[in-house]
């Protein structure tokens, strides 16, 4: 590190889109203001997080390298890349930075910090053999500390990848309580019972389930004027529009596109559902926390850990239970006061166990 200077921070992410780990990149900038500079390598070339920074952010963008090309080829290009902007420390991203792992091997000072946030639709099973071989060989030295920002992933990483317990970190994703406060009367003013979910509309999101669910509880209770709306955008945005036209309920389905302000869209909102096939602690869970919402899952990652006590039966449903799924959207469609309560508990619950400064605080000790 240059005397005077900020550590600097090289962050590898398989893409720069608008996601979970982006948006937390983007807390942590917010909230370590000139503490770091940081320069960013989005593998896919997809910078779209960029523009949901501050303009005076101190973050830079280098090339990714061209894909493709032998393992070897690979790990000599994130080399030569490390070696000609000299960070004080690698930052990587899932499983999609992997090169860039076994490149910091070839410098073995460099400390090197790996966040992991789940798994895409091949690994929501189980672990590919592989990748755990992989993991086990490349995050086991003393320079790597591993991240994991749930109690699943952190289980996985002691028990399937072996690793040392000493390099591991649990830290939960924070929340900015104050951007997503909703005045309750918000929601009692308005008519109609608005169902919605925030997500990354890939494939693994099975969002597409959720279209069908919704579509099952407002045939099966039209009385309840039931709607639902879809924030975000992504790669099955068009296929996910075509299944909404040929539902039942195709005039009760709404897609907003991308939202740089989910709270605004939390706030119309009186259930949050989640019909994800994987999560470990999503980001938008606590987001609808924050906002004062019940939450309606299926039992994936740490979601019922996360949420209010009294909101567990809703988001740990057996991940093949649609009927449990549609008959907990319509008791809380027909309870506001159970409504009211299960929110309630999960806005006390974000308050006290994820704090985005606790977060900050936490990464801080691990970017030095």
């Amino acid at each position: 590190m240059t005397e005077g200077k900020p550590p600097h921070l090289l962050h590898i992410f398989p893409t720069f889109a608008v996601g979970g780990s982006q948006i937390r990149f983007g807390q942590l900038v917010r909230l370590h203001g000139n503490r770091y500079s940081h320069t960013v390598i989005a593998l896919d070339g997809v910078l779209a997080m960029a523009s949901q920074l501050p303009q005076e952010a101190p973050v830079a963008y280098a090339t990714a390298p061209a894909k493709g090309g032998s393992l070897v080829k690979n790990v000599r290009q994130a080399l030569a890349i490390i070696r000609q902007i000299n960070p004080d420390r690698l930052v990587t991203y899932n499983w999609g930075s992997m090169y860039w792992w076994l490149a910091r091997k070839f410098r073995p000072s460099l400390p090197h910090v790996h966040i992991e946030d789940g798994f895409g639709p091949e690994e929501r099973a189980s672990q590919l053999r592989r990748r755990t071989i992989m993991r086990r060989l490349a995050l086991a030295d003393t320079a790597t500390d591993l991240v994991l920002p749930s109690t699943t992933l952190l289980e996985i990483a002691r028990k399937q990848w072996s690793l040392p317990a000493r390099r591991l970190h649990y830290i939960p994703n924070g929340i900015n309580l104050s951007r997503f406060a909703v005045n309750a009367d918000t929601r009692r003013g308005k008519s109609g019972l608005v169902i919605g979910t925030v997500a990354t509309l890939r494939r693994e999101k099975n969002l597409g389930r959720l279209i069908r669910l919704f579509s099952q509880a407002a045939t099966a209770r039209p009385d309840l004027d039931l709607s639902l709306l879809i924030v975000g955008a992504g790669s099955e945005a068009d296929a996910l529009r075509a299944q909404a036209q040929q539902s039942p309920s195709s005039s009760r389905i709404r897609f907003t596109g991308g939202a740089s302000h989910p709270e605004e869209f939390l706030a119309t909102m009186d259930i949050f559902a989640l019909t994800s096939d994987t999560e470990q602690m999503p980001l938008s869970v606590l987001e609808a926390m924050a906002s004062g919402l019940p939450v309606v899952s299926f039992d994936v990652g740490d979601v019922a850990q996360m949420v209010g006590a009294k909101n567990r039966d809703f988001a740990s449903i057996a991940r093949h239970d649609d009927e449990t799924f549609v008959r907990h959207l319509l008791d809380l469609g027909e309870n506001g006061s159970l409504r009211q309560e299960l929110g309630a508990g999960n806005l006390a619950t974000v308050r006290t166990r994820f704090d985005e400064a606790e977060m900050a605080k936490a990464y801080a000790a691990l970017f030095g």
